[in-house]
């Protein structure tokens, strides 16, 4: 359930992002600015409709840490330009790379770029909560 002082003082943080007052959020969610009021005032919770319309209004909010604070605000950008360059090898599938599930790495900074004549076969991505995406050129 919606902790709804916390999802307010969300909220609030995405107005004082955008620099809108509560009126100019309403009219960019297309909501009745009354059902903003409401809402900060705590007497309303959201509604799915709500939340999907700030989703769709605002991209850089992520929907966790809209209802529960986790995750953040903004949105850190995704890598796409590896999506469309390499395919997607999937740990679950891949027995070359479930060996290397679960290891931990460190956050050292790369030594030396690899020289421009040699070809790029494979790009392993880290997250932060300790999984990875392997992408291998197609």
């Amino acid at each position: 359930m919606i902790n709804t002082e916390e999802f307010t003082k969300r909220l609030q943080k995405v107005l004082d992002h955008y620099h809108l007052s509560a009126s100019a959020f309403a009219d960019k969610i297309q909501v009745n600015r009354a059902s903003i009021s409401h809402l900060m005032s705590g007497r309303n919770k959201p509604s799915l409709d709500f939340i999907l319309k700030i989703l769709d209004a605002f991209p850089e909010v992520e929907l966790y840490w809209l209802l529960n604070g986790r995750g953040n605000f903004p949105k850190k950008p995704e890598t796409t330009k590896a999506n469309t360059l390499f395919s997607h090898v999937d740990v679950e599938t891949d027995p070359d790379q479930k060996e290397n599930q679960g290891k931990t790495f460190t956050d050292e900074p790369f030594q030396q770029l690899p020289p421009m004549d040699k070809k790029i076969e494979k790009i392993i991505i880290f997250y932060s909560d300790g999984t990875f995406k392997t992408f291998i050129e197609s």
